[in-house]
């Protein structure tokens, strides 16, 4: 990492160029002020809306390895075995990288913590920990008041169907719902928490949440399975879409808009009124579907 900032204006002997692969730590570069680090991003960066006029050079599962190599970065972040390649290729080329792969709120908190500190703003990176976890008991003072918690099959991908994934289940939790699929919540790898649509149908969800990333969900596909008909969600119209931007990347999104969307939901269905957002972040949640 290099400590010539050549008038930058930024602290000596932290990383001045980095590339973000994924949303989450776009997104708490920009809460932590230090989004002019970022040199470039995933294409389907959309988190703040002014992180996409920063070049874009990857999507989830592939990277432009040249583009980023003509950044000149001195810090990558990816995520998870999906980007282990573009590591392994980056790393090959002498390019320092650091791969994230929380699966839970525990492994988020510390991800905003690791990206503080490399960018020397530890006490930065904790307040913002501070109100996220603030919003988030505010988030299950709420559901607290619920006259029942909603079962809730969260689908985060229809082909193979897939559930389960960890801090996704927390955050349905907080928000007032009993996932229906709470074994799954440690397996970290998605093809460990493919579901048989069977199973889902046994257990008769009130709720379905999906959310397939890349894709519009598709609730006549859904309402059209076998047997699904049955299904108290199916039944009662309680089939929702939550925008991959706020659920599936594992970072302040999920942790603010992401479990208040949710929050709204099941609110909605158990016939009470849901918390309201914090005053900074009223008109930023996206309507419900």
């Amino acid at each position: 990492m290099t400590n010539s900032l050549s008038g930058a204006g930024l602290s000596t002997d932290f990383p001045r160029r980095i590339v973000c692969l994924t949303d989450e730590t776009t997104e708490t570069l920009y809460l932590l002020g230090e989004q002019d680090r970022i040199v470039g991003v995933s294409g389907f960066t959309t988190r703040p809306p002014e992180a996409r006029t920063k070049p874009r050079i990857s999507t989830f599962r592939d990277a432009r390895i040249g583009a980023i190599l003509d950044l000149k970065p001195d810090l990558v972040f990816t995520f998870s075995d999906v980007q282990a390649e573009i590591t392994r290729q980056l790393v090959l080329r002498g390019i320092t990288v650091l791969n994230f792969n929380q699966r839970d709120l525990a492994g988020i908190f510390d991800m905003v913590r690791t990206v503080s500190r490399l960018v020397g703003k530890p006490a930065e990176g904790e307040n913002l920990i501070a109100g996220l976890r603030r919003q988030l008991r505010q988030t299950e003072l709420s559901a607290q008041a619920f006259p029942h918690r909603p079962t809730v099959f969260f689908e985060e991908w229809n082909d193979p169907l897939i559930s389960g994934i960890g801090w996704v289940e927390e955050l349905v939790a907080i928000a007032g719902g009993e996932p229906i699929f709470p074994e799954l919540r440690r397996c970290g790898k998605a093809q460990d928490r493919v579901v048989d649509p069977s199973e889902v149908l046994r257990r008769d969800p009130e709720v379905i949440l999906a959310s397939w990333c890349g894709m519009k969900v598709e609730h006549d596909a859904i309402r059209a399975r076998p047997g699904w008909q049955n299904i108290q969600a199916v039944r009662n119209g309680s089939i929702f879409e939550i925008p991959s931007s706020i659920i599936l990347q594992p970072g302040p999104a999920a942790l603010s808009d992401g479990v208040r969307h949710i929050h709204a939901i099941l609110a909605r269905v158990a016939g009470v009124a849901a918390a309201p957002a914090p005053a900074q972040a009223q008109g930023h949640d996206p309507s419900l579907r």
